[in-house]
């Protein structure tokens, strides 16, 4: 699928259809979150790969029962790694950088996963604490998306945006 196309089809998805997603193309995604910019190639984020079925269902109670998550067939959950960044960076790296990178890295996911016919949608609602218990992170990582992952059982409406010349502010 064409970039464009990718990001256009791009929706919000919080209904799975339960069918497995082939390995391939979680390596496919993976991979394009390898391939993602970040501050000094540092790469100051940790992604957990969830395919087991009670650790989707953690996740889903630490997002505030947000049960889509568990009828996904896997989630990512990626971590801000403030240590990371800091070594270069200091305390904007640890601040700021490392989540920048984490949210570049779930960026380039959905929109993979979307490339490949899958569905997605950002979950950003959850308890830190509870994210980190269910994927066993340290207190060291900053959770920063969790992107449930499936084939869609629902095509939602295309929803308004704003448009391109209230959005930008163009600076002559």
């Amino acid at each position: 699928m064409d970039f464009f196309d990718a990001v256009g089809r791009r929706r919000s998805i919080r209904a799975f259809s339960g069918a497995p997603v082939d390995a391939e193309k979680v390596a496919k995604i993976l991979g394009a979150v390898n391939d993602a910019p970040s501050a000094g190639n540092l790469q100051a984020f940790e992604i957990y790969h969830v395919t087991n079925r009670s650790c989707l269902r953690a996740l889903a109670r630490a997002s505030f029962d947000q049960q889509f998550i568990e009828q996904a067939q896997l989630a990512l959950v990626f971590c801000a790694h403030p240590a990371r960044a800091s070594v270069k960076y200091g305390g904007r790296g640890a601040s700021l950088y490392s989540v920048q990178d984490a949210t570049i890295a779930c960026a380039y996911a959905q929109l993979a996963a979307t490339s490949l016919g899958l569905a997605t949608t950002w979950v950003g609602a959850f308890s830190d604490d509870e994210v980190r218990k269910a994927v066993n992170a340290g207190q060291d990582l900053l959770p920063v998306a969790v992107l449930p992952i499936g084939y869609p059982a629902e095509t939602p409406e295309l929803t308004g945006r704003r448009g391109v010349d209230d959005l930008v502010r163009r600076i002559p």
